[in-house]
């Protein structure tokens, strides 16, 4: 394909850094089975298909025939510039960008789209400076707006979870940190965690109710989305209020409690019990975009400043493999990233082994 040439306010981006992120696996494979992938050719001509199962149909109904670009994120070398003077200040800086299509060796867009990083930063260390970092440091800034004191985190030894742990750190915000493996949970502590529950232990219920006490956390933010673990957050954020209270109210507590759902890594259905939960619950969905959009761009734009400032430290990302856009199409990699699995981030370098 022919890179056209950017209009006066727009810039070319070599792009050497895109993460694959949930929402990019979500958007890729959406509700096919992927067992059933297949993959045919190699190299440039490979291509990938796999079933969506008959039940999963109508909710893809929207997504069917259409050829979508992905890659939400990524960073690289500006190498063309519009004529205004704005564009032609970024030649030759390294840059970090969030407006999807990332997954490709050259991206053309507006130069107040991109976000430069500082000097001697690698295109690796800022390919991930917007939707982990700026989806933790949302978390947080909710949980302030809507009164809250301290949060709860599924999921928490993932790189948004490290992340987070180390915002509520720096901020003073008492964190409390789901995992479901003992080494996830000596991660967090090793990191200065103080609050980790294992959701795999048979003492879960009462460790987690007794974190929330000591956290006073109302709000969750649950990565897992279906299963139990939102309605058992539910119950023992109640049952930690409940603990507290000075007397009896056969309608339970009257503190709010909030758990958002953000993300699918469990497909099931949503399980809660409702006896266990009182009545002043609620029980969302929380996206970035949305959320990012309801602040305006000024808060938008301090939230970018705090990221590239601490880009090496608080908002670090950790990478298991670089792949090329080839090596993304194999069957075994596919497999691999698509598993999710905690501390196994893929990274993806549009230029490896494609550089003309």
């Amino acid at each position: 394909m022919d890179v056209p040439p950017p209009e006066p306010k727009e810039v070319v981006v070599r792009v050497e850094a895109a993460p694959i992120n949930p929402s990019d696996i979500g958007l890729l494979f959406g509700a096919a089975d992927i067992e059933t992938l297949a993959v045919i050719g190699s190299g440039t001509q490979a291509k990938a298909t796999a079933r969506v199962p008959e039940r999963a149909l109508r909710a893809m109904a929207g997504r069917m025939g259409q050829a979508l670009p992905v890659g939400n994120e990524g960073a690289g070398v500006v190498i063309g510039a519009g004529s205004s003077a704005a564009a032609q200040a970024l030649l030759g800086k390294t840059v970090a960008l969030l407006g999807g299509a990332m997954y490709a060796q050259y991206r053309t867009l507006s130069e107040d789209q991109c976000l430069v990083l500082p000097p001697g930063t690698k295109p690796a260390e800022g390919a991930s400076c917007f939707v982990n970092p700026l989806t933790a440091l949302g978390m947080t800034e909710t949980m302030r707006r809507e009164g809250h004191k301290a949060l709860v985190h599924t999921a928490a030894a993932s790189n948004l979870g490290q992340m987070l742990n180390r915002i509520c750190i720096k901020d003073g915000i008492a964190l409390v940190n789901i995992v479901r493996k003992p080494e996830q949970a000596q991660l967090l502590r090793d990191a200065g965690a103080k609050h980790v529950c294992n959701s795999a232990s048979p003492n879960f219920m009462d460790e987690l109710t007794q974190a929330l006490v000591d956290t006073g956390a109302t709000i969750a933010f649950d990565a897992t989305g279906g299963g139990k673990l939102a309605g058992q957050i539910l119950s023992c954020m109640e049952a930690a209020l409940v603990k507290q209270a000075k007397e009896y109210s056969r309608y339970g507590s009257t503190t709010h409690k909030q758990v958002y759902l953000y993300g699918g890594l469990d497909t099931s259905v949503t399980e809660l019990n409702r006896g266990s939960i009182g009545m002043a619950w609620g029980l969302g969905g929380w996206l970035l975009t949305p959320f990012l959009q309801r602040i305006g761009p000024q808060a938008v734009q301090a939230l970018k400043q705090r990221v590239a400032a601490e880009l090496k430290t608080t908002f670090a990302s950790h990478y298991s493999r670089e792949i090329s856009l080839a090596e993304a199409l194999q069957r075994d990699v596919i497999l691999d990233y698509c598993k999710r699995a905690t501390g196994e981030k893929y990274l993806i370098n549009p230029n490896r082994g494609l550089r003309g």
